[in-house]
C-alpha cells in the first residue's frame, strides 16, 4: 500500500448548491435506506434463490423506470460444464436499466443481485447491533448495501433536479464467475465512458485501484479399477495420480512474492469404496495472477500436467486439465487513476477520506476494464466478514457512500 502514498492527494471541489441539495435529500432518506437494505437482505438470492433474484430485480427495475429508464434483459450465455457451482437457477439474464442523456458523460453502474449464502441457511435476517452502529446479515455488504445505495443515489439526483446520464446494470452470477453475464458486461462497457462497480469498500474504507486476475481450473485423472485384495496390481489409482498432480501444483507458485501467481485447490473427489482401486478422481482450483504474462505462465504450467492420452494406458493414469481464466487482471492505468482521483475529490468535498489500495480479489470491474472502460469498483458500503455467517455492515456508510456515489455520478455525467 505504501506505493500509493504519492497518490494520496485529492482534487477537492466545493459542492455546488445542486449537489448539496441531493445530499440533503439523501440525509432525509437514512431511514428508508435501512428499511430497503433490510428488505433486500431478507430476500434470499443465494444458490437456489432464483425467485428472490427475480423479486429483487423487479423492484429495482420498477424504481428505475419511474426515473425514465428503459429496461431490457440480456439473456445469459452458457458456462463451461466442468465448473462446479452455478447461478441461482439455470442461466439468469442481466438487467440493463438505461437513462442516458445526449451530450453528457455516460456512466455505467454495475451491481450483482446474487450472494453466496444458501437460501436454507439460518443466517437470513438483518440484525442491528445494540449500539445501532452495525448490523449483521447475508449479503449486507456484498453487495446488497451497494445496490441499495446506488438506487437511492439516482433517485435523489432526480429529486434534486440534477440531470445525470447512467445505465444501472444488475447481473445475478457474479459470485460464480460472471460467465453468464460476461458478454453483456463487455457489450455495455463499449457504450459508456466511465465504470463504477458497487463492490464493498476494502477493510479500511480504501478504493481498490488495482486487482489481480482470476481463473478456474480442473484436474481430472482416469485410472483403472480393481479389487484391492485380489487384484491390486491390475488397477491404476486415479487418486494417486491426482495427488501427484496436486503436489506439482503446490510447488508451482510462491504466494509470498508480489510477482508470483497463486493457485489453490479444493474441493477434491475420488473413489467410492476403500477396498477398490479408484478409477476416477478430480480436483477443482482457483488461480490468481497480477498480469497477463504470469497468467500465460500459469496456464502453460497447468497444461504441462496433462498426458497425451485421455484414457488409462498400461500402468499410467490419464491426466486431463481444463481451465478458464475469464477475469483478467485489473492493473492501475492512467485512466483508472484519473477516475479514482475524481472520486477522491468528491470524497474530500464531502469531508470523507478515500485512500487507494490494491487487492487480490476480483469482480466485474476486472471485466469492464479489460473491455476498455476505465472502472473503479469499491464504491459500495463499508463492512466486513464477506461470504461468512458474520457478514456485517457499518450502517453510517449507507448515507455516506450514497452521497459519494450521487455526487460522483453527477460530476462524471456533466464532465466536471
Amino acid at each position: 500500500m505504501d506505493r500509493f502514498k504519492r497518490r494520496d492527494f485529492g482534487l477537492s471541489i466545493e459542492l455546488t448548491s445542486e449537489e448539496r441539495h441531493a445530499c440533503d435529500i439523501i440525509d432525509s432518506k437514512a431511514g428508508f435506506l435501512l428499511e430497503d437494505l433490510k428488505r433486500h437482505v431478507e430476500t434470499p438470492t443465494g444458490p437456489g434463490g432464483g425467485d428472490g433474484i427475480k423479486a429483487s430485480r423487479a423492484i429495482f427495475t420498477e424504481r428505475m423506470k419511474k426515473l425514465g429508464a428503459n429496461d431490457s434483459l440480456i439473456e445469459g450465455q452458457p458456462r463451461p460444464g466442468w465448473l462446479r457451482g452455478g447461478a441461482a437457477d439455470g442461466v439468469p439474464p442481466t438487467a440493463v436499466l438505461e437513462r442516458l442523456r445526449p451530450s453528457m458523460g455516460k456512466v455505467l453502474i454495475a451491481g450483482h443481485l446474487d450472494t453466496v449464502h444458501p437460501i436454507d441457511s439460518s443466517f437470513r435476517e438483518l440484525t442491528i447491533a445494540d449500539d445501532g452502529n452495525t448490523a449483521l446479515g447475508p449479503g449486507c455488504v456484498d453487495m446488497k448495501g451497494g445496490i441499495v445505495i446506488a438506487a437511492c443515489a439516482l433517485e435523489s439526483l432526480e429529486e434534486a433536479g440534477a440531470p445525470a446520464s447512467w445505465t444501472y446494470m444488475l447481473n445475478a452470477d457474479e459470485e460464480t464467475g460472471s460467465y453468464h453475464s460476461e458478454a453483456a458486461l463487455r457489450q455495455q462497457a463499449q457504450l459508456h465512458d466511465f465504470g463504477l462497480a458497487l463492490e464493498p469498500a476494502l477493510p479500511g474504507g480504501e478504493l481498490a485501484i488495482e486487482r489481480m486476475g482470476s481463473g478456474q481450473f480442473m484436474i481430472e485423472t482416469i485410472g483403472r479399477s480393481s479389487h484391492v485384495g485380489r487384484d491390486f496390481r491390475g488397477g491404476v489409482s486415479a487418486v494417486t495420480a491426482l495427488a501427484r498432480a496436486m503436489a506439482a501444483v503446490g510447488d508451482m507458485a510462491d504466494p509470498t512474492r508480489d510477482d508470483s501467481y497463486i493457485m489453490s485447490i479444493g474441493p477434491i473427489e475420488g473413489g467410492s469404496a476403500t477396498n477398490a482401486v479408484p478409477d476416477h478422481a478430480a480436483a477443482w482450483g482457483n488461480a490468481r495472477f497480477p498480469n497477463p504474462v504470469l497468467a500465460d505462465d500459469m496456464g502453460k504450467a497447468l497444461d504441462a500436467l496433462a498426458t497425451p492420452n485421455t484414457t488409462c494406458e498400461g500402468q499410467n493414469a490419464a491426466v486431463i486439465v481444463r481451465r478458464s481464466f475469464n477475469r483478467p487482471a485489473k492493473p492501475l492505468t492512467p485512466a483508472t487513476e484519473a477516475l479514482g482521483l475524481r472520486a477522491r475529490g468528491v470524497a474530500e468535498a464531502l469531508g470523507q477520506q478515500l485512500p487507494f489500495a490494491s487487492t487480490g480479489g476480483v469482480c466485474d470491474g476486472n471485466i469492464l476494464q479489460d473491455a476498455g472502460l476505465p472502472t473503479i469498483d469499491t464504491l459500495g458500503v463499508r463492512g466486513g466478514g464477506l461470504h461468512t455467517p458474520t457478514e456485517w455492515i457499518e450502517l453510517a456508510s449507507l448515507v455516506e457512500r450514497c452521497k459519494l456515489l450521487a455526487v460522483l455520478i453527477s460530476r462524471l455525467s456533466k464532465g466536471s
